[in-house]
C-alpha cells in the first residue's frame, strides 16, 4: 500500500505533549488498498493506545472507501469489531 491512497497517514501518537491518537480516519481511492490500509491502522492502535486504554478496536465503514478505526470501550480488550454506519 502506498501512503498516497490514504487521506492521511495513520499515527499512534500525537505531537509532543498531546494525547495519543485514539481514532484514525481513512479514505481509499482504490478498493485494492482497503484491506492493507485497515490492517496498518489497526496494528498502529494495537501497538500503543489500545494497551494503555484497556479496550478493543472498532472499524467502521462510513461509506465506500471511507473508514474510521478507533479505540472503543464497548469492544473487549484484544478484540477488533467491524461495523457499518447507517
Amino acid at each position: 500500500m502506498t501512503a498516497a491512497t490514504l487521506e492521511r497517514l495513520p499515527a499512534t501518537t500525537g505531537p509532543a505533549g498531546t494525547e495519543p491518537v485514539t481514532s484514525i480516519d481513512l479514505e481509499f481511492s482504490r478498493a485494492l488498498d482497503v484491506h492493507a490500509g485497515l490492517e496498518e491502522a489497526v496494528a498502529g492502535l494495537i501497538e500503543g493506545p489500545a494497551q494503555e486504554a484497556g479496550c478493543g478496536i472498532l472499524v467502521t465503514r462510513l461509506h465506500p472507501g471511507r473508514y474510521t478505526v478507533a479505540l472503543d470501550e464497548s469492544v473487549p480488550f484484544g478484540e477488533t469489531y467491524e461495523a457499518i454506519a447507517a
